[in-house]
């Protein structure tokens, strides 16, 4: 059928705005990159750095094979998908490549995530298992149930569950908790850093390097959140029926008004509650503080007022700080703190849109603001339990599938001997015993091996 010039306009800008939106997005590898770099020890900047390389270009192989085919393939199935596969039949009615493109840029984010809570103690080979495996099957599943218009949790769904279905618009669980529940598990089967804690259990200072790119990262990272929260429209130029001079340009305003305000919320209430906690004012905190706020917002960034984002922003910061606290008594070393952050903000977030979701704002996002449609909103709105029970159902099976999947998959790699590096690896650094030399030229550690024939030898003399 042939398409009218406006038609063809109106798709023209929609496409752009979506790839310019994937664009945003891929931006984020980059402040994952440098905020990781950041926050390690110097000697393994060059390792963590490479890790979110492979992240990315394993990812990118992965989902294209199978990933994409997993999580928007056969909508009549509720569960997976089971067409797709390397793109075949792309573009279509439902799908084109730039679709495509927007989603694999979610889907490479969510092994970043996971390397930043397994980082400078993992054998370079594990990080390549794990992120196929990741970004092609474990987190393609929850984006099906999600997202997918036949999932059986989607809010898309012609039968969503209660009625309502669960709200995750850009993926505070579907890509930020599937991402910190692996990590938490790798984290968790490795065990701590060698001298995280003390014989007694008390922890020891091991701060990241490079404040500097911990903060461009944060900055970076904020840019592409641009791209991921607003970008989640999929289309710019949709008008609502209901009014004369709204559309999807409105409410995509609103979500970067809401995700800016419960970013900044987060991290203010970060800089003053670690103040009063820890006696100095700490910029990677805030930075982690800021990024908390980020990920809880993105479940609900589409559907709630701005004055509620700075409510879920408070809380996440607290959730945060909380969890940090807990992860010190419970001897959890996660370098990045992406299992609290991601985790614990990322559940924060899709409870909160289950209290605080507007529902005019869900009838735009999800059904184009047509008019007479009625939809399950938020608890504190007036839109009674149907909403709030699908967030706890996403959280609770988001953290039960990533249990299965990828605990297994630790344990196994643990088992084989191919999870973590040696001792003596890990004292010397990853950068010097796996990747020929350390990132800088001049490093503060002199007594140290600078090459990595250097570090042969003296493994070979010892």
């Amino acid at each position: 059928m042939e398409i009218s010039w406006e038609q063809s306009v109106t798709y023209s800008i929609n496409t752009i705005y979506l790839l310019f939106s994937a664009y945003l997005v891929f931006v984020m590898q980059l402040g994952f990159a440098m905020l990781c770099a950041g926050s390690v020890r110097a000697k393994n900047a060059m390792n963590i750095m490479l890790t979110n390389v492979v992240d990315a270009v394993v990812g990118s192989i992965s989902y294209y094979l199978f990933g994409f085919a997993f999580a928007f393939g056969d909508s009549s199935n509720p569960f997976i998908g089971t067409n797709f596969f390397a793109l075949k039949d792309i573009p279509n009615s439902s799908y084109d490549y730039s679709f495509f493109l927007y989603q694999w840029a979610f889907a490479i984010a969510v092994a970043g995530i996971t390397s930043g809570s397994i980082a400078e103690r993992t054998q370079f080979s594990a990080y390549l298992v794990f992120s196929f495996f990741l970004s092609g099957f474990v987190y393609p599943i929850v984006v099906h149930w999600v997202w997918s218009s036949g999932g059986w949790l989607s809010a898309s769904s012609s039968n969503p569950l209660f009625a309502s279905g669960a709200i995750d618009f850009a993926g505070s669980g579907v890509v930020h908790l599937v991402g910190a529940v692996a990590g938490l598990w790798g984290s968790f089967i490795e065990g701590p850093r060698v001298g995280r804690f003390d014989a007694f259990g008390k922890v020891m200072p091991m701060r990241g390097h490079n404040a500097t790119l911990v903060v461009l990262g944060t900055f970076l990272l904020w840019f592409g959140w641009f791209g991921f929260n607003p970008g989640s429209f999929d289309k710019i130029l949709v008008a609502y029926p209901s009014t004369t001079d709204q559309g999807n340009w409105t409410a995509i305003g609103r979500t970067a008004v809401t995700t800016t305000l419960a970013g900044s919320t987060a991290g203010i209430v970060t800089l003053f509650g670690r103040r009063l906690l820890v006696g100095h004012w700490d910029a990677l905190d805030v930075c982690n503080g800021l990024l908390g706020g980020f990920v809880a917002i993105t479940s609900g960034c589409s559907v709630v007022e701005p004055w509620a984002a700075i409510v879920c922003g408070f809380f996440a910061a607290w959730v945060l700080i909380g969890l940090n606290f807990l992860a010190v008594k419970l001897n959890f070393d996660d370098p990045l703190e992406a299992a609290q952050l991601h985790g614990g903000c990322g559940a924060w977030g899709l409870i909160f849109t289950g209290l605080f979701a507007k529902e005019e704002f869900v009838i735009q996002a999800y059904d184009s603001g047509e008019s007479g449609v009625v939809r399950p909103h938020g608890l504190f709105m007036g839109g009674g339990w149907g909403l709030l029970g699908c967030q706890v159902i996403e959280v609770l099976v988001i953290v039960s599938w990533v249990t299965v999947t990828m605990g297994p998959l630790f344990f196994a790699l643990h088992r084989l001997r191919i999870l973590r590096i040696s001792v003596e690896e890990e004292i010397a650094g990853l950068d010097i015993s796996s990747h020929g030399g350390y990132a800088y030229n001049t490093h503060q550690e002199d007594n140290q091996p600078r090459f990595n024939a250097d570090y042969m030898s003296m493994q070979d003399q010892s």
